[in-house]
């Protein structure tokens, strides 16, 4: 058994394809199938179920996959240790985020970290399907870090911290009835159309739960994935928006209007896989967050054991 094998298996039981495994393993298809069958020989037993639209573990691969990620996760432990030793990082890390971030310049946060760990190959996937997706992609292993918009309790396996929250302000048309205004309640704008995120996303969570606690009801014209885009619908009068201060750019005909009686802060936060040991490269990231969100993660974070299940944590 090689720790090749344990990789692949790793990785086909996450992606639960071998297509897709195989590119996120930068390796033909056929090394893939070969390892496999490889390892399912030396330990005799079936550890796949293989059909033609999907791949499922048997009970045996189920068995079998807590301690190949515990391998896997030592291997990589010890070539930390032997790289800091050598006076550098390398390894690759896999950061998931939101299509926005709001508040955190991530190009200038990953620029800062490459240039303190040039070895270090950064992997950045923007979520399909919000911050719900993100989550799941970090409890299947598939990510060591992500930036995600979530509140309330964490599922197990999975544990956030709050870095930072951004206020949601109505955003209209400039000839909107509302657009003059100094500040608005949700009332004055609940039967309007509203341009939305899909269910999963952080700022519609947010939204729909101020909707759900005033017991109004909302109609969503639109769903976009695209906060600039959001903005552009709006201009087009498609329908209203609740969204950051930083997707409406000088000049853009449009008008923010501060809400008041409900609350619409837009949480921002960072999330880790607590099944697994956070390595040496994900530290590295967290306290590079840690500097700049003036020491909001904990030391050790995170740190819930996997018995116990995710909860979401807050910085002092």
């Amino acid at each position: 058994m090689e720790l090749r094998h344990l990789q692949y298996f790793v990785t086909v039981a996450e992606e639960r394809n071998f297509t897709r495994a195989a590119a996120r393993l930068h390796v033909v298809q056929s090394g893939v199938s070969a390892a496999i069958k490889a390892l399912e020989r030396e330990l005799g037993a079936e550890l796949l179920h293989r059909t033609s639209k999907r791949v499922a573990l048997t009970d045996a691969g189920a068995a079998l996959l807590p301690g190949a990620r515990a391998t896997l996760d030592a291997a990589r432990d010890a070539r930390d240790a032997l790289d800091q030793v050598r006076g550098g990082l390398r390894g690759t890390l896999r950061v998931g985020t939101m299509s926005s971030l709001g508040t955190l310049d991530l190009p200038g946060l990953l620029g800062r970290y490459h240039r303190r760990h040039p070895e270090v190959v950064l992997q950045i996937s923007v979520a399909p399907s919000g911050s719900q997706g993100l989550v799941e992609a970090l409890a299947d292993g598939r990510l060591d870090l992500a930036f995600v918009s979530m509140s309330g309790r964490a599922p197990g396996g999975v544990d956030w911290c709050e870095l930072a929250s951004t206020p949601l302000d109505l955003v209209v048309p400039a000839g909107h009835r509302l657009a003059e205004e100094d500040e608005v309640r949700i009332e004055m704008f609940a039967d309007e159309p509203f341009v939305d995120f899909p269910i999963g996303y952080g700022n519609r969570s947010v939204t729909d739960r101020a909707f759900a606690a005033a017991g109004l009801h909302r109609h969503v014209a639109i769903e976009i994935t695209d906060i600039v885009a959001a903005a552009d619908f709006v201009r087009e009068c498609i329908g209203v928006a609740l969204l950051p201060g930083v997707a409406v750019r000088p000049g853009d005909d449009l008008r923010q209007v501060r809400i008041v009686g409900a609350d619409l802060d837009w949480p921002l936060s960072v999330a880790a896989p607590t099944a697994r040991a956070t390595g040496a490269a994900a530290r590295a990231l967290l306290s590079l967050l840690s500097e700049q969100f003036s020491g909001r993660i904990p030391v050790g974070w995170p740190h819930v054991p996997p018995s116990s299940g995710g909860r979401r944590t807050s910085g002092p």
